[in-house]
């Protein structure tokens, strides 16, 4: 295993990692009070059906996808601060929008225009973070998806609360949070125009002309699609915790604000483990390490809904699933980041999140197909098993490419 450190200097300015996180926290409290609200309001309010609010929602998972792919590419060829600062500053006029407009088709208009901004935000933020030099990189994104566990915590709480009270005054919040991280950004991210002008210079060869941007070695492109892969499938059944699975403890007599208070639980276990890996960062290994185990975790979680039939054993469900999600998605981009040559880190940085869009976008989908023709206890059987066929597929391809594989750091 090779290792290659970058131009970056101890003396040179680089973004702060606390107003990083600062906008990270913004952004996702705003797209939380977004997304949880949809189904309800365009069901109960604008009378739409759940198989057009299905699509509605795939469009938006799409649109995430393109703006994530879209961002990736721009962040390695063009100056970040004003595509972030742009980026931030539209999402939060589209939600000022749809606080005075949002009858139907208005309302899917503005989620595919909304959707694709929370994509580009939220790649450009992941890339920024790489360029991060003060702190180690599995220290930086275990802190980032602490701060978005902590949006996603607080705005899904908050608009229970707040759909009752007004939608125009949800929709002026949350545009109010991203204009506030769109000035976050514009006063304290200018230090990422330094590092891209000297990014560019070290991409210029001895004649003057620029050369295109450093593809990942061969090696390191076979073991990144492994991972990607991984986190598609993972996020695939993942996603049927948050759709399929209150319809299954409703059908066992379980009230569903018990449900709910599972997503209370997985928020602060999520919060401890931040908090515990921030302080031990070196509970693992390696990256590789905690990736399998955060895996691992997942398809368990699964294996032991076959058997759950009241709350305290969902509850210990949510509990292992939780250790994955805490361990694992913050590990991938990590460990991807020191895959990546540094001038491409952008793009990489976006396919991750196009990665977890594709498991986002069908996994309700192919959670009700397998659902509706087989049941709840062939579907547990199926996610465990297709989890699990991740860790057997990333063990021997790391064992095989570990010291073939180059990083920089």
């Amino acid at each position: 295993m090779k290792v290659t450190h970058g131009f970056h200097k101890e003396n040179e300015q680089e973004v702060k990692l606390s107003w990083l996180l600062l906008g990270e926290l913004a952004t996702w409290i705003g797209a939380s009070f977004v997304w949880p609200l949809t189904s309800v309001y365009l069901n109960k309010q604008l009378h739409i059906s759940l198989s057009v609010i299905g699509i509605v929602l795939f469009c938006n998972c799409a649109s995430n996808v393109l703006g994530s792919l879209a961002a990736g590419r721009f962040y390695d060829r063009c100056n970040p601060y004003p595509l972030i600062v742009a980026g931030l500053g539209l999402n939060a006029l589209v939600l000022f929008f749809m606080a005075f407009f949002h009858g139907w088709p208005q309302y899917w208009i503005w989620l595919v225009i909304t959707g694709f901004l929370d994509g580009w935000d939220a790649t450009m933020i992941n890339s920024i973070a790489t360029s991060l030099r003060k702190h180690p990189g599995r220290y930086v994104f275990n802190l980032i998806y602490f701060a978005q566990n902590v949006g996603t915590v607080t705005g899904t709480l908050l608009v229970g609360y707040l759909y009752d009270f007004s939608i125009e005054f949800l929709f002026l919040l949350a545009a109010s949070l991203f204009a506030i991280a769109c000035i976050n950004a514009a006063i304290h991210y200018r230090p990422i125009s330094g590092f891209h002008k000297r990014r560019q210079a070290a991409k210029k060869m001895d004649t003057g002309e620029k050369r295109k941007a450093e593809p990942m070695p061969k090696y390191n492109a076979m073991l990144m699609v492994g991972f990607l892969i991984s986190l598609a499938v993972t996020w695939l059944m993942y996603m049927n915790w948050e759709s399929n699975l209150s319809v299954y403890m409703v059908s066992l007599g379980i009230p569903f604000h018990m449900y709910s208070l599972l997503w209370t639980l997985n928020g602060a276990i999520i919060v401890i483990i931040q908090v515990l890996l921030a302080r031990f960062p070196h509970v693992f290994k390696n990256l590789f390490q905690q990736i399998i185990f955060g895996t691992s975790m997942f398809a368990i979680s699964f294996a032991t809904l076959i058997f759950a039939r009241d709350f305290g054993h969902f509850a210990l469900s949510m509990v292992i699933l939780t250790l994955g999600e805490a361990t694992a998605f913050p590990a991938v981009p990590a460990y991807i980041n020191d895959l990546s040559p540094l001038s491409s880190k952008g793009k990489y940085q976006g396919e991750i999140n196009v990665a977890r869009g594709i498991g986002q976008a069908f996994g309700p989908l192919f959670g009700g197909l397998v659902i509706d023709r087989a049941g709840y206890i062939p579907f547990f059987i199926i996610a465990a098993a297709g989890i699990f066929l991740m860790v057997l597929l990333l063990l021997p391809l790391h064992a095989k490419l570990r010291g073939r594989i180059k990083l920089f750091k």
